[in-house]
């Protein structure tokens, strides 16, 4: 029996735990083995009582969305609503664990891995880090709960402006908008990042998780209804003639 590679690492140092995605050679795009891996990572950090956590990516990006050229695709549409829930589930995972959950962003943050980096609580972005949402120029549909996170924190005007046009946007403009809450430079990404989660895991830890689960509940009291909403553009999107022609377009223009 074959083992397959892990493509998530998971560690705790000092109550800090780290998590890792770890498909440097496909710049940590998403698949489903990905996300069960997250989900997995996140519960097991929750059951070792660590006091903060950081997500970040190995190799070149933090996440560049879905992978396009996986070749194990939904059988069917129940297979595909389930494979969006448990993309969702890691919204919820994140927001629902009592420790504080920082992404430490460096290269892509594309799609679902933007979505993965709004999804935490805290955001560090490396200077090189570039975000962006080009679920729409693909045919697509945005998933993770962005159509309620991103309009709540960036108001609605620059929410369509951003899914619109599909643009990438730098660490910096990103600042700008409000969606992180620093840049570093690349080389001490991952020390600042460690000097945050330390500083939060020395706070009374009741306090932090009620202020977290407080602000997150009144930001959030719509997240669900965005959930299900987002899976039925998803489902309604995915099967059409234009999604297809955009995903075989970037299949063959990322093969040049």
């Amino acid at each position: 029996m074959t083992t397959r590679k892990a493509v998530v690492e998971c560690e705790v140092h000092q109550e800090i735990g780290w998590i890792h995605l770890n498909r440097p050679e496909r710049l940590n795009a998403v698949i489903p083995q990905l996300v069960e891996e997250l989900y997995g990572s996140l519960e097991k950090l929750e059951r070792e009582g660590v006091r903060a956590a950081v997500l970040t990516g190995r190799g070149n990006a933090f996440c560049a969305g879905h992978d396009l050229r996986h070749e194990e695709q939904p059988a069917n549409e129940a297979e595909l609503r389930l494979n969006l829930q448990k993309i969702q589930d890691i919204t919820r995972k994140i927001q629902r664990v009592p420790f504080p959950v920082i992404a430490a962003v460096h290269g892509y943050a594309l799609g679902a891995g933007c979505e993965f980096a709004l999804g935490c609580d805290l955001i560090i972005a490396a200077q090189d880090a570039e975000f962006g949402f080009p679920e729409v120029s693909v045919g697509l549909s945005v998933t993770g709960g962005i159509s309620h996170i991103l309009p709540i924190t960036i108001g609605l005007v620059r929410a369509k402006e951003l899914l619109f046009s599909g643009e990438r946007f730098s660490a910096p403009q990103a600042l700008h908008l409000g969606l992180i809450n620093k840049v570093v430079d690349h080389s001490v990404l991952a020390e600042e990042a460690d000097k945050w989660a330390k500083r939060l895991a020395e706070l009374p830890q009741v306090a932090l998780a009620k202020a977290k689960f407080a602000l997150n509940r009144g930001a959030q009291s719509d997240l669900e209804a965005a959930f299900e909403l987002e899976i039925e553009h998803a489902l309604a999107t995915v099967q059409t003639i234009e999604s297809k022609q955009a995903a075989e377009g970037f299949r063959k223009k990322r093969s040049v």
